[in-house]
């Protein structure tokens, strides 16, 4: 019986291991081909001597997606409003470039897109600091003066 559990526990090591592997990897492929993106949308901003507010919010989408890599090479986490404000910027963007497009529904469509987004990322927040995790209670008690 013990050798049972012994041999599935390294299974289950292996298995988890491979899977940080192919995580890990992933998630390489992912920030390079962000960062080649980001670079090939400066070089179109000067190529074109022109820098839209369309292209300043494709930008921070970029960017957005690296600091949510980072956060979760950082912690091992990641946090729900990374993406939340992905898609805060994404609507945003795509409302103003489609904007003469649009009817005025629409228009109302994604602008309470991103404010339910906006809400959902305060309820996110205010449950996180009304409510914290373990790890964290016990983080904020090792250093009182650390401010979030």
């Amino acid at each position: 019986m013990d050798i049972r559990s012994h041999t599935f526990d390294r299974l289950r090591k292996f298995f988890s291991s491979g899977l940080d592997i192919v995580e890990y990897a992933g998630l390489l492929v992912i920030a390079f081909a962000t960062t080649i993106a980001m670079y090939q949308e400066a070089l179109g901003m000067i190529e074109s001597h022109r820098v839209a507010l369309a292209d300043l919010l494709l930008m921070f989408l970029f960017l957005e997606v690296l600091a949510m890599i980072g956060q979760y090479f950082k912690s091992g986490q990641l946090p729900v409003r990374f993406p939340l404000y992905i898609g805060m910027v994404a609507l945003a963007r795509y409302l103003i470039l489609d904007l003469k497009e649009m009817t005025e529904w629409r228009m109302l469509a994604v602008a309470a897109a991103i404010f339910l987004l906006t809400i959902a990322v305060l309820a996110i927040r205010y449950g996180h600091v009304r409510y914290p995790y373990r790890e964290d209670a016990d983080e904020k008690l090792s250093k009182p003066y650390v401010r979030e």
